[in-house]
C-alpha cells in the first residue's frame, strides 16, 4: 500500500477525527453517536421517538413500513441526509438522497414509484452547487426508475448549516406473496451479502481527510429495486433483506438478531472486503464490517432457496460480487459471533455510535 496518508492543502490530516468518541450512555444532550445506527441511535428512537408516537406501524421499526391503502400494500419511507463532503469519488449527496430511499422501499421487496425531495440549504452557498446536486437527484431518479413528484426548499443563515442537507421521502407497491421483515429470521436461514463491503464510508473518510491509498475507492451506492426484483424472481419468500448504511454490515446483522431472537454466524474469509478497504482500515484501526455501504444487501434466505438466489444475484449487474457469508442460527439469540481465520470466534456486537460520521 503506497502513498498511506497525505496532508490536504487546505486542512492537516487530524487522527482524532477519524472516530467518533463514545459517549456516555447517560448523555443528557444529542451527540454525533445518535445518529450512527449503532446502539446510540436505537436508545434514542426507543426511548424518544418511538414513546412520542406510539403506533404499532412505527413500532417494527424496518427500513420502509408497510401500509395498507385501498386494498394494496404500500412501502413508505424516509430519510436524511447531510455527508460531508458533498462530492466524493462515485457519488454525491444526490445521488445517495435518491439510491437510499429507493433501496429502504426495495428491503421490503416494494417497487419504488415516487418520491419526493426538501432541500435544506446554508446562506452562501454557491447556487452551481445546488444546482450539481440537484442534477445529481435528478438522473439517480431516472437511472432507480423513480419520479421525483415533489419538494420543498428551505434556506437557513450561514453559519446555521453546512451546505446542503437533503431529505427524501419515497413510495412503492409489495407484491403479493412478499412478507420481508427482520423478524421473520429463523435457524437454518442462508446469509448472503451482494458484494463487496465498506467501499463508500472509506471512499467518503478518503476525501474528507485528505487521504490516498495508491488506488482511488469510490463509492458503491447504487439502486437495488432491480436486483431485489431478480431475487423475488427465483422465490417470493425472503425472509429478511436489509441495507447495511450506518454501522454497516455489524450493526445490521444486529439488528436482524435482536429483533428475531435469533443467532447470527459469519465466516470471516467469506465475506468480501476489497484488499484496498482492508488495507485503509488496518491503516486507521477501523472494522470493515462496521463501514457503511450505499448499494449492498444482506439477505436472510431458506436453505433450499439459497443456492438459486444467489445464482440470481451474481448474475445481476449490483450482484456480481454477491457471497454466502454465514447463517442463522438456535444458538447465542440475538447475538452475531464471527467465525476468525485463525480458527477462532469473536463476538460482533452492535456498536454504541459510528467509526466514520456524517458519511450519509
Amino acid at each position: 500500500m503506497a502513498d498511506l496518508a497525505t496532508e490536504s492543502p487546505r486542512t492537516a490530516v487530524d487522527p482524532a477525527n477519524w472516530t467518533c468518541p463514545a459517549p456516555l450512555r447517560d448523555q443528557p444532550v444529542v451527540v454525533m453517536g445518535h445518529g450512527g445506527g449503532g446502539a446510540l441511535s436505537a436508545e434514542l428512537v426507543q426511548q424518544v421517538f418511538a414513546p412520542a408516537y406510539g403506533n404499532p406501524t412505527l413500532a417494527a421499526l424496518t427500513d420502509s413500513a408497510v401500509l395498507h391503502l385501498g386494498g394494496a400494500r404500500l412501502a413508505f419511507s424516509t430519510d436524511s441526509y447531510v455527508v460531508r463532503p458533498l462530492f466524493f469519488p462515485g457519488g454525491s449527496v444526490g445521488d445517495l438522497a435518491v439510491n437510499g430511499t429507493v433501496n429502504d422501499l426495495a428491503m421490503s421487496g416494494a417497487r419504488p414509484a415516487y418520491l419526493s425531495t426538501a432541500f435544506i440549504l446554508e446562506e452562501g452557498v454557491e447556487l452551481a452547487v445546488v444546482e450539481r446536486v440537484a442534477r445529481a437527484v435528478g438522473a439517480a431518479a431516472e437511472a432507480a426508475g423513480v419520479t421525483v413528484a415533489t419538494g420543498d426548499t428551505k434556506v437557513v443563515e450561514s453559519g446555521h448549516g453546512d451546505g446542503v442537507y437533503v431529505t427524501t421521502a419515497g413510495v412503492g407497491l409489495v407484491p403479493d406473496g412478499v412478507d420481508i421483515r427482520p423478524q421473520r429470521a429463523r435457524p437454518g436461514d442462508v446469509v448472503l451479502v451482494s458484494g463487496p463491503i465498506g467501499l463508500h464510508g472509506v471512499a467518503v473518510m478518503s476525501v474528507r481527510e485528505g487521504l490516498e491509498f495508491g488506488v482511488e475507492i469510490a463509492s458503491d451506492t447504487a439502486p437495488l429495486a432491480d436486483l431485489v426484483a431478480a431475487m423475488l424472481a427465483v422465490t417470493p419468500d425472503l425472509h429478511v433483506l436489509r441495507d447495511p448504511t450506518r454501522g454497516g454490515l455489524g450493526a445490521s446483522l444486529n439488528e436482524i438478531a435482536r429483533a428475531s431472537g435469533t443467532g447470527v454466524r459469519l465466516v470471516e474469509r467469506a465475506i468480501p472486503v476489497p484488499d484496498e478497504v482492508a488495507n485503509a482500515c488496518g491503516f486507521l484501526g477501523l472494522d470493515p464490517l462496521y463501514v457503511a455501504n450505499e448499494g449492498r444487501l444482506v439477505a436472510f434466505v431458506p436453505p433450499e432457496h439459497a443456492e438459486a438466489v444467489l445464482a440470481a444475484m451474481r448474475a445481476h449487474q449490483q450482484g456480481a460480487g454477491a457471497a454466502r457469508v454465514g447463517e442463522c442460527v438456535a444458538d447465542h439469540p440475538g447475538m452475531v459471533v464471527v467465525a476468525t481465520g485463525l480458527g477462532g470466534t469473536r463476538v460482533l456486537d452492535l456498536p454504541l455510535g459510528e467509526q466514520l460520521p456524517r458519511i450519509c
